[in-house]
């Protein structure tokens, strides 16, 4: 082993790096050495945080907004979460049963170190964002995944998730809007999934509702608003992906209060609280105009059916239609075990590494997600970058 890495732990050693953001700076050394690269990589809004909430921040500063706060969050913004849960979600919480954190990750970081002990199975629905089975083994958990093809709309069903289930199973945990594929979960298919869980008394469900506003459906629906299964469901959410807060750094989660008292502990000797003039911002966003959300939905919508129409044009790519974030997540194992101009293409790594050598394009490997068959496409950019992007793409690959 390398002298300089005796001094690390063996968990640092062990844990993988976010295949994200490993290909984001890739994407930018590349840049760096001047070559045109358009990078598709980061799940970030390319929209500004609206003029109002920033207002709102500017506001909260005047006000003295900047000293430290509750571990859990400030009270009138846990109430403003109380207030848009039951408004939007059919969800009843009180603001002791509501943490605030920097970021949805750290709410789930915090929950998996709250409730799982070595030998604890946390069943993950994949395709997955790359931090889950990160966390949960960073947690000493065991990551039991379970994955959905392109054929399934890349979503798990019921006989699925009653195969895996078992006394050690400590809860379920997936993303609907999903990332990395756009996936939504409907009522009907998630009533199927909780009727499975409420079935196994020790399991719980762990509902990342981060992409809950970009939202291509009639309408969002929470699995935590099931009476099977209401009060053992933690609802994670926060306010980057809708609000196009990604910088601000604010996350939430609503729960048992056990639970959520269990996860201040942990934060408390951790981070403490979340900045003070983010959060008053941010509980100000939750009760004022959601126009410029929906216009930034209605952009991703246009956009999601700019990129389907030019990837369907693409020889051996398969594509489905996304119900929500801003994803595609196609499928190119037609292209594996061939090679294309000297270059080997033998899974999603290769097809990724290929994409930005031979096209200057970046994306993220499906292995990261859990799917080597396939890749993740972010279309939170212009129109203009995302045409080069996939006329880049077609020219490399046909």
């Amino acid at each position: 082993m390398n002298t300089i890495q005796t001094n690390l732990s063996k968990r640092v050693l062990e844990m993988e790096e976010s295949a994200t953001i490993k290909m984001s700076q890739m994407a930018r050394d590349r840049k760096a050495k001047g070559f045109d690269v358009i990078s598709l990589s980061l799940g970030e809004p390319d929209f500004d945080t609206p003029d109002h909430i920033k207002e709102f921040a500017i506001q909260a500063l005047k006000d003295g907004y900047t000293k430290y706060t509750p571990v859990p969050g400030l009270l009138e913004l846990r109430e403003a979460i109380c207030t848009k849960l039951k408004r939007d979600n059919d969800l009843h919480f009180s603001p002791a049963q509501v943490v605030v954190s920097n970021g949805a990750k750290q709410c789930i970081n915090n929950l998996c170190m709250a409730l799982l002990e070595p030998g604890d199975e946390a069943v993950i629905l994949g395709p997955y964002w790359v931090s889950y089975k990160a966390i949960v083994e960073l947690a000493g958990g065991t990551a039991v995944v379970l994955n959905a093809g392109i054929s399934q709309d890349f979503k798990v069903t019921p006989q699925q998730l009653e195969e895996v289930l078992t006394d050690k199973t400590k809860f379920v945990l997936f993303s609907s809007p999903c990332n990395p594929t756009g996936s939504v979960y409907t009522k009907e298919e998630l009533s199927s999934l909780a009727s499975v869980i409420a079935r196994h008394d020790s399991a719980q469900i762990i509902a990342d509702e981060i992409y809950e506003y970009i939202n291509f459906t009639e309408s969002h629906f929470s699995i935590g608003s099931l009476p099977s299964v209401k009060d053992r469901t933690i609802t994670v959410n926060g306010f980057a992906k809708g609000f196009a807060m990604t910088g601000w750094r604010l996350g939430y989660m609503a729960g048992p209060q056990h639970i959520m008292k269990a996860c201040s502990k942990l934060q408390g000797q951790n981070t403490s609280g979340a900045n003070a003039f983010g959060q008053k911002a941010a509980a100000d966003a939750l009760l004022a105009d959601m126009g410029p959300t929906k216009k930034m939905l209605e952009a991703f919508k246009r956009r999601r059916e700019l990129v389907i129409e030019l990837l369907e044009d693409i020889p051996g790519v398969n594509v489905n239609r996304p119900m929500g974030a801003f994803y595609i997540f196609p499928d190119v194992s037609s292209f594996y075990g061939r090679e294309i101009d000297g270059f080997a293409i033998n899974n999603s790594q290769d097809f990724c590494a290929f994409l930005l050598e031979k096209a200057n394009v970046a994306v993220v490997p499906g292995v990261a997600f859990g799917d080597d068959n396939c890749f993740r496409l972010s279309y939170a950019a212009a129109d203009d970058q995302l045409k080069e992007a996939i006329r880049r793409i077609k020219a490399a690959l046909v």
